[in-house]
C-alpha cells in the first residue's frame, strides 16, 4: 500500500498574558482544530506537540511577537519552525465576527496560508535585545523625570510666598539643587514645612532619574559599540538614534553589523547622483542648449 501523504499544517496563535489559543489548518484551508494552552515553557511545548499531531508543521502565525507572543515565537524558532508575525484583526473585522480567541487564532493561520501575513518577527535573542531592554528602561526614566520636574515647577508656583520667593529667577538646574537641599524643620503640619518635604522629594527624584538616564546612555554606548560601531561614527547619529535604529531593525542575523546594513535607515548615506532629466522630445539641444547636426 502507498504511504499516506503527510498533511502540511499551518498554525495560528492568538496570544495573551496567561494563555495562548492555537488553531491548525491543513494546506487546503480546512480547520483541523483549536485549543488553549498556558503561556509557559511547558505550554509552548504542548502547543507545538498539538500542532504536530495533525502533520508536518510548515509555519505558525503568531500575534503580538513583540509582547505576549515573544516567548512563544522564540521557542518555535529554536525548534526550527517558521514563525510569521501576524497583525491583530482590525476593529471592523472584530465587530463583524465577534471577539473570540479561537476565531482570532484561525484568522492568524489563514493570514499565513493566504500569504497576507509575511512579517518576520525580530529574533529577540541577541545583542539588539539587550539594547532594547536598556532603551526601554531609559525611556521610562525619561518620562518619569519629565513628570517629576513638571510637578516640582507646578508646586513652586503655588507654594506659600516666602518659599516661592526662594526660587524666583532660578534656572531649572539651580531650582532642582535648591529644592533638593531644603530642610522642612520639625513641625511637619506647617504648610511651608509640608511643601518643603514635597519639593525636596520631587527634586531628589529628578536627580536620581537624571543619573539613571546618564547610566543608561553609558551602557547603550558600550553595547552599540560592540554591535554596530559604524553607526556612532556617522554625523548626526548619537547614542539614542543608533539604539533606535538597531531596535527597529532587530538583530542582524548575518552576525556582522556593517555600515552598509544599518546606515541607509539612518539617512547617512548620500543619495546617488540624479540622472539628467529627459525632455519631452528627447532632444539633445534642449538639454545642452547646443545646436546639433541634422540627421541624415
Amino acid at each position: 500500500m502507498p504511504d499516506t501523504p503527510t498533511v502540511e499544517v499551518i498554525g495560528g496563535v492568538d496570544t495573551h498574558a496567561d494563555t495562548h489559543t492555537a488553531a491548525a489548518l491543513d494546506d487546503l484551508g480546512r480547520l483541523l482544530g483549536t485549543a488553549p494552552f498556558p503561556a509557559t515553557a511547558a505550554g509552548y511545548m504542548d502547543l507545538l506537540a498539538w500542532l504536530s499531531q495533525y502533520g508536518d508543521v510548515q509555519a505558525v502565525g503568531v500575534e503580538g511577537t513583540g509582547s505576549y507572543g515573544a516567548g512563544l515565537a522564540r521557542f518555535l524558532r529554536l525548534q526550527g519552525v517558521d514563525v510569521v508575525e501576524v497583525d491583530r484583526p482590525n476593529r471592523k473585522m472584530r465587530r463583524r465576527l465577534g471577539k473570540s480567541d479561537p476565531v482570532d487564532a484561525e484568522a492568524a493561520a489563514r493570514a499565513v496560508l493566504a500569504g497576507t501575513a509575511t512579517g518576520i518577527p525580530k529574533s529577540r535573542d541577541g545583542r539588539v535585545e539587550a539594547i532594547r531592554a536598556v532603551k526601554t528602561a531609559r525611556r521610562s526614566a525619561m518620562k518619569s523625570r519629565t513628570a517629576a520636574i513638571n510637578a516640582l515647577i507646578s508646586m513652586i508656583r503655588s507654594a506659600p510666598e516666602p518659599l516661592r520667593q526662594q526660587f524666583a529667577g532660578l534656572t531649572r538646574t539651580r531650582m532642582v539643587a535648591v529644592a533638593a537641599a531644603l530642610r522642612p524643620g520639625c513641625d511637619l503640619t506647617d504648610p511651608i514645612a509640608g511643601t518643603k518635604i514635597a519639593l525636596r522629594r520631587l527634586a531628589r527624584r529628578y536627580q536620581h532619574l537624571a543619573q539613571e538616564i546618564k547610566d543608561a546612555d553609558f551602557d547603550l554606548r558600550l553595547m552599540i559599540g560592540q554591535t554596530a560601531p559604524e553607526l556612532l561614527e556617522q554625523p548626526g547619529v548619537g547614542t539614542e538614534v543608533a539604539a533606535q535604529l538597531l531596535v527597529s531593525a532587530g538583530d542582524n542575523r548575518s552576525g556582522s553589523a556593517t555600515s552598509d546594513h544599518w546606515l541607509p535607515s539612518a539617512g547617512s548615506r548620500p543619495s546617488p547622483p540624479a540622472q539628467a532629466e529627459q525632455t519631452g522630445t528627447d532632444s539633445t539641444a534642449a538639454v545642452t542648449e547646443e545646436r546639433t547636426s541634422p540627421c541624415t
